[in-house]
């Protein structure tokens, strides 16, 4: 049986409730009013915790990236974009407010090891490490020194690269993440499968972040034993960003959450058995010969 870790007063893997989390990540556009609003939508929603993305930018991207020219609400160049995108200490301090308010788990997806220093101080139920960065192994060795359980997440990797992430960061308290890194992501690429053969290869708890339009393959997802599930979350898919378009919007997110949790309790326990409520049916309907 896969191991099980804890993330704040949650216990999460085989067994437990899948952990929903919606993904803020940058779809707040610069903007705490609107990340405020949708981790309103979360909270209506039923999630489990939000997430954000961090990154200290002039570290993560080089001088050329960010001066290369890209038309963006913030200015010409994708050193705007990227900057403008970024959420400062004020206004991380009253999004931590604003969840403890809400009665929701916040964390972060930490893009360098300046990032996680920053998230530390916001003391966050765990980490979460993008696909980009799973073979950082630096990093990675940053996460596990904090202490906290860290999901990563296996877009565009190998799956030797994803046994390397895996002999880095060691097993405690550890979650594997199936995600396929296009937004969106197109159905015929999912490879839901993979869920219980990485369950197997590791021996941890598995999740899946997803990036597709629609709902199903999500909840498919925790029918093939995913502990944890990730998705964008959006106030409209139409707003300006590269992620909205593979994001869920409030009312898809309280769909999303209300048939996880269908199936969840639908699942049983594998033992086959009469119920109780089949005994009078039995005894009226079966001819026994």
């Amino acid at each position: 049986m896969a191991r099980a870790l804890q993330v704040g007063a949650r216990t999460v893997g085989e067994g437990h409730p899948c952990f929903i989390v919606a993904e803020i990540g940058i779809n707040h556009n610069g903007d705490l009013d609107t990340a405020k609003r949708l981790i309103d939508a979360a909270v209506l929603a039923a999630c489990d915790a939000v997430k954000f993305q961090k990154r200290t930018v002039d570290v993560v991207y080089t001088a050329e990236e960010l001066a290369k020219p890209r038309e963006n609400p913030f200015g010409a160049t994708n050193g705007d974009l990227k900057r403008g995108l970024e959420l400062d200490r004020k206004a991380y301090e009253a999004i931590d407010a604003y969840c403890r308010e809400r009665k929701i788990a916040w964390f972060a997806s930490c893009w360098d090891e300046g990032s996680v220093d920053f998230m530390e101080s916001f003391d966050p139920p765990m980490y979460k490490v993008a696909s980009a960065s799973l073979t950082d192994d630096l990093l990675l060795k940053h996460h596990r020194r904090t202490g906290r359980p860290v999901a990563i997440s296996t877009g565009m990797s190998t799956i030797e690269q994803i046994d390397h992430a895996v002999d880095v960061l060691g097993r405690d308290q550890l979650l594997v993440m199936h995600t396929t890194s296009t937004y969106p992501s197109d159905i015929k690429d999912l490879n839901l499968r993979m869920l219980p053969v990485l369950a197997g290869r590791f021996d941890v708890p598995v999740g899946y972040s997803g990036h597709e339009v629609g709902l199903a393959p999500s909840v498919a997802a925790v029918a093939l034993g995913a502990c944890m599930v990730e998705r964008h979350i959006t106030l409209d898919r139409a707003m300006w960003g590269s992620d909205q378009a593979a994001s869920v919007e409030p009312q898809g997110f309280a769909r999303l959450v209300r048939d996880i949790r269908a199936v969840e309790t639908s699942l049983g326990d594998g033992v086959k058995r009469v119920i109780d409520a089949e005994v009078g049916i039995m005894k009226k309907l079966r001819r026994v010969g």
